[in-house]
């Protein structure tokens, strides 16, 4: 533990702004004197008290709600104070800088404004939740859809956590049963193969697959990912984010080239964000905005995870729309990463009605729509979801992060390794027992069990100040 994280500490814990009630928050040890300064009494714990705060000449600020927590017993595992008064931001400042001033009049030694996300870097700290739980505080607050949030709420609770530590302790017993092994080789009996070492392995192998099809769908709730549509002019492509969207985000006129910039706008589709960008028409252009609309309208293609390549119906007849939309697909061929898939959208079927979705040489899936009216929304919806790899109505599914996602791979990687030590003729079993340790030291970075300062410094400045 870091020198720092002896101070006490104090901030405002609710959002910038005006509101009903605002809290200021301190944590520390022994803050017994500064409850005394700024509420003029003993408070019992964990029961609001409704009493003036006052200032040093004893007048009062404000008058409010006062909880005592004491260590144990609180958010952040030390004696925790918190204010609720009015929320003002006045009002609020006012009753920090008492805190503040409180303190260097000897009350509380050392008390100092909160770094961001520094009550929750306590809470871990202090062992009252784990790294993981810490993270899913922080998406909760952040969750964009219900069901990221539902997410949030499991992994702080504890569901994602206990399926770490069950697969851990499974991996925990057969590294005991391979060390063991190594630790008496002139034993005749063959430790691993009476306690079933391939059968264990292969258990805690699917138990993570399980483990890691979950966590996906739970990064796939907090990230989402990024759409990007592109074509020509006019082939209705701000009529499609505004079909998306339900709202009318982006003017719509029939002058080529009105989309000068970039418009983006998340939706969410059974819960799952998607962060979709209405691009400038792609063309030659001597209009010098408009070619920094374009220019800008490919950078969003070259980082986007799926491209809608829009197309309009009612142009298709002609040679020239043609050629343009031959090399605009060119270009995405080469431009775009590969496996990044492109939907190939054919827009305004409702001034074409007898038209059918042209086939094109190497497309792989087509949508025929018109955002217009709203036909084929629902497909392409479908269609998002698929390449997004989204499992409807899927249960018991808890939030996570890309480093958790990388975590579980990097332990599937070792216990890969492990197991073809264990099925080949001569098993090195100091090879096998290095990666059951590996694997095990992957997993407990999830939980922060095995975990950088330097990490910790990253997870928790993203945090708000006062959380």
């Amino acid at each position: 533990m870091l020198p720092r994280h002896s101070d006490p500490i104090v901030a405002i814990a609710t959002a910038p702004g005006r509101g009903a009630v605002g809290i200021v928050r301190v944590s520390g040890k022994q803050i017994g004197a500064l409850v005394q300064a700024l509420c003029g009494r003993a408070l019992k714990p964990r029961e609001a008290t409704y009493l003036p705060f006052r200032d040093a000449a004893g007048q009062a600020i404000d008058q409010g709600l006062a909880l005592y927590f004491p260590a144990p017993h609180s958010y952040t595992g030390e004696d925790v104070l918190e204010l609720q008064a009015h929320g003002g931001p006045v009002v609020l400042q006012l009753l920090l800088a008492r805190c503040l001033e409180a303190a260097t009049g000897g009350v509380l030694d050392r008390l100092r404004l909160a770094e961001p996300g520094e009550f929750t870097e306590r809470a871990f700290l202090n062992n009252k939740i784990d790294l993981a739980q810490a993270e899913a505080i922080a998406d909760l607050i952040d969750a964009s859809t219900e069901a990221a949030a539902r997410g949030a709420s499991r992994s702080l609770s504890g569901d994602f956590s206990r399926e770490i530590h069950t697969l851990r302790d499974a991996l925990v017993h057969l590294r005991m049963l391979v060390e063991a092994t190594l630790d008496f080789p002139e034993e005749e009996i063959d430790f691993l193969r009476k306690a079933d070492a391939r059968g264990q392995l292969s258990n805690l192998q699917q138990s993570l697959a399980r483990v890691m099809q979950r966590a996906s769908q739970g990064a796939l709730l907090r990230e989402g990912i990024k759409v990007v549509i592109a074509g020509q002019p006019n082939a209705g492509k701000s009529s499609l984010l505004n079909a998306l969207a339900g709202a009318e985000l982006a003017i719509v006129t029939p002058i080529a080239g009105t989309t000068r910039d970039k418009v983006q706008q998340t939706i969410q589709i059974e819960g799952v964000p998607l962060h979709v960008i209405d691009t400038a028409g792609l063309r030659e252009s001597d209009d010098e905005v408009e070619r920094i609309g374009i220019a800008r309208a490919w950078d969003e293609i070259a980082g986007a995870d799926a491209v809608l390549f829009l197309h309009d119906l009612t142009r298709w007849g002609s040679a020239q729309y043609q050629d343009d939309d031959t090399a605009i697909a060119h270009t995405l061929s080469t431009r775009l990463p590969a496996g990044v898939p492109v939907v190939d959208v054919w827009n305004k079927a409702d001034a074409a009605p007898q038209a059918a979705a042209p086939a094109r040489e190497g497309e792989s899936q087509a949508v025929l729509l018109s955002a217009r009216t709203g036909q084929g929304l629902d497909t392409l919806r479908r269609q998002l979801l698929q390449i997004a790899g989204w499992q409807s109505a899927a249960e018991g599914v808890y939030i996570a992060r890309a480093r958790h996602i990388e975590a579980l791979r990097a332990v599937d990687a070792h216990l890969m390794e492990a197991a073809a030590q264990l099925e080949s003729d001569g098993p090195a079993l100091d090879l096998l027992a290095e990666e059951l340790r590996l694997a095990q030291n992957a997993l407990n970075t999830i939980t922060g069990e095995f975990t950088s300062d330097d990490l910790l410094g990253v997870i928790f400045s993203s945090f708000c100040i006062g959380k």
